[in-house]
């Protein structure tokens, strides 16, 4: 298994023989509703579209999941699988093949890889996007991916997964609370699928941000700090933080089989 940060929450996960492109924000400004007074991330630069992807995952609807810009430059006969919001916007931008998750259903890739979304981040009083366990067929490797740090008691029932995507950092505004939970989030994931290695995400690599939003987000928490709260646990998982761009191949050690239900 190889996965690659593209920066904020847009990854290359290689596994099963597939390539998948999470989440990816890759081309133009990231801007919500064009209100660039409000927010606005910038990429210093323009990066190559990553080559031979055979699926693209989205897992909110909401501009830095589902980019319109980058969608817009990427090859629209690539096969897409998103929440229903995510599908939505990926249909009208023109992809032919789009298939929308609800939460428990699954998605199987060429056979090689299935695809589970569960439920994920809040959005609004009745909206909850998604996360996805992706499986390798052929040995069982597992990532888990939601980008907010939010998820259910009954996700305990997925694991073990060798690999889990989540944010570190909490992000809270005034009034509101917290739009990602990142410390309390990431250690209960640890809790419940025993994960080999964890990956941050949604995190601000490269790129860049202002806007008025800045000024009322509160951020605390950081990758060392969880590994330390991991290790004071006595888990032995690894929080890794790689660069943008940089391909880090797990060599994962293989997880003892799931105890069967009666």
């Amino acid at each position: 298994m190889e996965i690659t940060w593209l920066d904020s929450n847009s990854w290359l996960i290689a596994v099963g023989g597939q390539r998948i492109l999470v989440d990816p924000w890759l081309r133009g400004d990231l801007v919500f509703g064009q209100q660039t007074w409000l927010f606005k991330g910038e990429q210093p630069q323009v990066r190559p579209l990553p080559e031979a992807i055979d699926l693209i995952l989205l897992s909110q609807g909401l501009e830095d999941h589902a980019h319109p810009p980058t969608l817009k430059a990427l090859d629209r006969s690539i096969p897409v699988v998103g929440s229903p919001s995510a599908a939505k916007v990926a249909q009208s931008l023109g992809y032919d093949q789009v298939t929308a998750l609800d939460h428990g259903e699954t998605f199987t890739l060429n056979g090689q890889v299935t695809i589970k979304a569960v439920p994920g981040a809040p959005v609004g009083p009745t909206l909850v996007e998604n996360g996805y366990i992706l499986r390798e067929a052929a040995s069982g490797a597992a990532v888990f991916y939601e980008p907010h740090g939010f998820h259910r008691a009954e996700l305990q029932q997925e694991g073990p997964v060798d690999v889990v995507i989540t944010p570190v950092l909490d992000l809270a505004l005034p009034l509101l609370g917290p739009i990602i939970r990142g410390q309390k989030g990431a250690l209960e994931l640890v809790d419940w699928l025993q994960p080999q290695v964890v990956l941050p995400t949604a995190d601000a690599g490269e790129a860049t941000y202002s806007g008025m939003l800045l000024n009322w987000l509160k951020a605390t928490g950081s990758a060392q700090s969880l590994q330390a709260a991991l290790q004071a646990k006595g888990s032995s998982a690894r929080v890794l933080s790689p660069a943008v761009g940089q391909a880090v191949a797990l060599d994962l050690s293989p997880q003892p089989p799931k105890p069967a239900t009666i």
